[in-house]
């Protein structure tokens, strides 16, 4: 039978908490306090990598953009199922083996699919 746990076994974990809300409180306030205040019509414009702005921010840009990071989040997501595996690999024996190279496999179609569909030529 497990034991029971007491609401004072979660003091620690609170105590934590309030120590890491305080800290990050402290900070942003020491910056909006400690912070410099120049304002200007060049120091409030929009700033991105460097690259001088133009035209409207509100223009709609290429599908692709979208469809690479969500292939890009999809893929890493995958692969991150290998480490796991690969730490336990002599425990999951041949049946383990077996079920990742099914994995892999799938992994692979779907990158073969996606190269087949034309997702990651530029124009």
């Amino acid at each position: 039978m497990g034991t029971v746990s007491s609401p004072a076994d979660y003091v620690p974990i609170a105590l934590q908490t309030l120590i890491a809300l305080g800290f990050v409180g402290f900070v942003l306030a020491a910056a909006a306090w400690l912070g410099p205040r120049i304002h200007g019509k060049h120091k409030d414009e929009s700033f991105e990598c460097g690259i001088e702005q133009h035209g409207n921010a509100r223009m709609p840009f290429s599908v692709k953009y979208l469809l690479i990071a969500i292939l890009f989040v999809l893929f890493d997501v995958e692969i991150i199922f290998l480490y796991p595996w690969a730490v336990n690999f002599k425990e999951l024996g041949m049946i383990g083996f077996v079920e990742m190279l099914v994995f892999v496999t799938f992994v692979l179609a779907g990158l073969y699919y996606v190269l087949r569909k034309g997702v990651m030529k530029f124009e």
